[in-house]
């Protein structure tokens, strides 16, 4: 919602078909979500909202990013996601998002720390792995499958990166 009320002050309805039409098949949230999310943002400060009358209609809420809310944006924006396939595919996909929009050359350096960071939690993976006394523990084939899946996320992240370079998105 901070990224979405970055671009723009919008009401939550409208909030809720951006979330819809571009981040749908990521994040799943009823309108009822949506409305709760911007109730609890704007409780920790983070937006404000403005009711606006309507003729012949209820009463709407627009909502704009305080300060406070673009401060924490930003920092969000501009952090590392968690290694695991949830939050790359939920959290780091949504950032990219936002930055591609903002600047596709900063989204694409943000391709790179990511992959950085995922390609370190591979590494230490492997020395787990190297580490374990038995092959044939359920241990390694934890170990085993978060190794393949981190490993997989750097190849799906590389194709990213082709598709953002070439404009693709």
């Amino acid at each position: 919602m901070l990224g979405f009320l970055d671009q723009a002050p919008a009401h939550g309805y409208e909030l809720h078909q951006k979330l819809l039409t571009h981040l749908g098949e990521i994040w799943h949230a009823s309108l009822s979500q949506t409305y709760n999310i911007l109730n609890r943002l704007e409780r920790r400060g983070f937006i404000e909202g403005t009711t606006l009358s309507q003729e012949r209609r209820p009463d709407r809420r627009e909502f704009h990013l305080t300060a406070s809310g673009k401060e924490r944006y930003e920092a969000w924006l501009e952090s590392l996601s968690p290694c695991s396939v949830r939050a790359i595919r939920v959290e780091f996909l949504t950032k990219l998002f936002f930055l591609e929009r903002r600047d596709p050359a900063v989204a694409l350096q943000a391709i790179d720390a990511q992959t950085a960071a995922l390609q370190e939690a591979i590494d230490r993976l492997r020395q787990k792995l190297r580490d374990l006394p038995v092959e044939g523990d359920f241990n390694y084939l934890g170990l085993s499958l978060r190794l393949r899946q981190l490993e997989t996320l750097v190849d799906w992240l590389r194709e990213c990166k082709v598709s953002l370079a070439r404009g693709i998105l």
